[in-house]
């Protein structure tokens, strides 16, 4: 049961959309292309291990760990923009 102006599906939609959005982020992000054998950030050696586990991949783990906390501040937005999530 919707309330206000919404339609009944509203919240669903929202969180669809928000799952959606999520995914279609976190595609355009996997690396592509040949693997470095050294990192693009520092020029440490990228073992192969991790060049054949992560095919594509430019940077080291530690470099990799602070580019992934660096986005995860901008990892996304509340839709339903509530009072209460506005606050936090």
């Amino acid at each position: 049961m919707a309330s206000g102006w919404a339609n009944d599906g509203a919240v669903q939609e929202q969180i669809d959309s928000t799952i959606e959005d999520a995914i279609a982020r976190a595609r355009s992000q996997m690396p592509t292309g040949e693997s470095l054998t050294h990192c693009e950030e520092c020029d440490a050696v990228i073992p192969e291990a991790r060049r054949k586990a992560v095919p594509g991949v430019h940077l080291c783990v530690n470099c990799q760990a602070a580019h992934d906390k660096e986005q995860a501040a901008y990892a996304g937005y509340n839709r339903r923009g509530s009072k209460d999530s506005q606050l936090r």
